[in-house]
């Protein structure tokens, strides 16, 4: 076992351990984030495997909590091509089955068919989340060939504005090039519209930017949801930071909060979602705040630099930090 290390408060008091290893005594059930901690997209990330095994024979219950559009369903599914066994984990909650809901409810549940403005993803598009698995748990709801036809919208993924139709036949607008710079450009062009309309937004993945396998940052749904809150128009989100979905994973652990901890890499989703809810919650440093602490993935920055980050990042202090 790696040594543990007091920190001075800041907001609150947190840990700093040389390896994850030491913290699973301290806690029954694990709540993990899958980008930046249990995988780049493409393949596990170092260690992730050989931990999640470690938790699982030492009894401790797992579940995924995840900002990706995609069903649960799908992400599950998607576990053995990462390099992890499904049957470690008691299943998943994605911000994408908690905004596909609402669509069914609100606007999908009636004999007329609405139509909404999709900012979604190019089919096919390297391990992005399919967007036909996501339509096909909205109700009776498709997509808009034009913004003035459209009842709402809905933010699920970075690549283009589609239309209706299966793959390959739908009406696809390019969305430039956010996904590689967040140039929002071309996005504007269409949440102007959409805005003078007064069009209700549904935030599908409320990440702005994730780390990418071969290195450098994709720029998400977050962030097309932030700027059209600038321009003035409603956003509703799903996934982290909001509570329910950390209270969701409690359900489905069978654990009390207190016996239960969140993994995750980001301060803004992970870390200030787990301190809303009242979970404990375990910042991995060698995820998306990696280049702002200056240590590649495995080492441990020191007490100033952690310190320095969490004020920066709106004070969102976690209870233990690792370096995995």
């Amino acid at each position: 076992r790696g040594p543990c290390f007091p920190m001075r408060l800041i907001a609150t008091a947190f840990q700093a351990h040389a390896t994850f290893a030491e913290l699973a005594k301290s806690y029954d059930g694990f709540i993990i984030d899958q980008f930046g901690v249990l995988h780049n997209g493409k393949h596990a990330l170092p260690g992730a495997k050989e931990l999640v095994k470690h938790l699982v024979d030492s009894g401790k219950k797992l579940i995924i909590l995840s900002n990706t559009s995609s069903p649960s369903a799908t992400t599950i599914k998607r576990l053995p091509g990462l390099g992890f066994d499904p049957n470690d984990f008691m299943g998943a909650v994605t911000s994408g089955d908690e905004a596909s809901r609402l669509i069914r409810e609100k606007y999908g549940s009636g004999p007329e068919k609405k139509k909404f403005v999709w900012f979604t993803w190019k089919p096919g598009f390297g391990n992005a989340p399919p967007p036909l698995a996501f339509l096909r748990q909205c109700g009776n709801v498709e997509p808009a060939e034009t913004v003035d036809e459209a009842d709402f919208v809905v933010a699920h993924g970075s690549g283009v504005v589609r239309g209706p139709g299966e793959d390959g036949d739908a009406s696809i607008q390019s969305m430039g090039s956010f996904l590689d710079d967040g140039d929002l450009t071309e996005v504007d062009t269409v949440l102007q519209i959409c805005r003078e309309r007064q069009l209700p937004m549904i935030c599908a993945n409320p990440d702005f930017v994730v780390m990418y396998a071969g290195g450098g940052f994709r720029h998400m749904p977050g962030k097309i949801a932030k700027r059209y809150e600038e321009l003035g128009g409603d956003c509703t989100y799903f996934g982290k930071p909001h509570s329910p979905h950390f209270f969701a994973c409690l359900r489905e652990l069978g654990l009390d909060k207190d016996r239960v901890a969140h993994v995750g890499d980001s301060l803004h989703h992970d870390i200030a979602g787990a301190n809303a809810a009242g979970i404990p919650s375990i910042f991995v440093t060698g995820g998306i705040h990696c280049d702002d602490l200056g240590k590649p993935n495995g080492e441990l920055p020191d007490e100033d630099t952690l310190e320095a980050l969490f004020e920066k990042e709106g004070g969102h202090v976690p209870t233990h930090v690792v370096p995995m």
